[in-house]
């Protein structure tokens, strides 16, 4: 497909996924003090019964423009699919003024806070089965599929490898998190191979504070180098996509079969970035069927 029908389909994507309004929650709570430190909660619509509970991470490459509310008609869908849902809100990079002249002027956007957005992650995944019987009693936390799209696919990827973290990480856990499985959405999976692609403007580098701290830093962060979990997990990567291109899911799953991990690595033909958490879009059904297979 030439690329400038591939750059036209992907910007109406783009615009389509955006275009859905905010789904409130049925309730939220806090993790913690900040007021980045939320989780919302979806009641599943027309199920009996305890539910599997997903847990969403939203993308946004770890920047504060991009808050959940973004992927809450994803998370609303799922709802409507039956499923229980959690929408982790986390801390992300800080606005700044890059020259010096006050707001307004050459303001942009950092990826991500070290440690913060990992402290956060970290502590919303251990508060919430306790969040989560309060705000869902229908929500089988024994049943959890962690989901997340793009900087969110990452720190789904990450938080399900956090016992195999390098020992004296500070968010290292004793063994595998008590999921079923995890779905990664177009995940920053590699930040290797990100980084040489410059994937969202270089936010993988940003993200653990630069080029002074990108190398020490990417074993406690970079889920290629967090292999093997032992979790069930598959990614799900449009072909055409621009903003997170395949060849970083690729790697992803190069490097887990290297590990010795069968990784499921489920490619969309003609789907870029955005429908896969487009309600609207037949990539999104794709999505809810592989939490399905996990989750039931």
């Amino acid at each position: 497909m030439p690329d400038d029908v591939v750059a036209v389909r992907a910007a109406a994507e783009e615009e389509s996924a955006f275009s859905h309004p905010a789904v409130e929650p049925d309730a939220t709570a806090a993790y913690g003090d900040h007021p980045d430190q939320l989780i919302d909660f979806y009641a599943p619509r027309g199920a009996t019964g305890s539910v599997p509970l997903v847990v969403v991470l939203h993308g946004g490459a770890w920047r504060a423009p991009y808050d959940r509310r973004h992927i809450t008609p994803f998370a609303g869908f799922l709802a409507r699919r039956g499923f229980a849902v959690a929408n982790v809100e986390y801390r992300r990079g800080a606005d700044v003024d890059v020259d010096g002249e006050g707001a307004g002027a050459g303001v942009g956007a950092v990826a991500g806070r070290w440690p913060d957005t990992f402290d956060d992650v970290a502590a919303a995944l251990d508060a919430l089965p306790a969040l989560a019987r309060q705000a869902l009693p229908q929500a089988d936390a024994r049943r959890t599929v962690l989901t997340g799209h793009s900087a969110g696919g990452h720190l789904a990827l990450w938080a399900a490898s956090r016992h195999v973290l390098p020992v004296g990480a500070p968010w290292r856990v004793d063994g595998p998190p008590p999921l079923r499985g995890v779905v990664a959405l177009a995940p920053i999976a590699d930040f290797e191979v990100a980084d040489k692609l410059a994937v969202c403007g270089g936010a993988a580098r940003q993200l653990l504070g630069g080029d002074a701290h990108f190398g020490k830093r990417r074993p406690y962060a970079d889920p290629a180098l967090l292999l093997p979990t032992g979790i069930a997990t598959t990614l799900v990567q449009g072909r055409t996509d621009l903003v997170v291109p395949e060849a970083v899911a690729e790697s992803y799953a190069d490097a887990a079969a290297k590990a010795g991990e069968v990784v499921g690595l489920t490619l969309l033909e003609d789907v870029g970035h955005f429908p896969l958490i487009d309600p609207v879009a037949d990539a999104c059904a794709v999505v809810v069927e592989e939490i399905a297979q996990l989750a039931w």
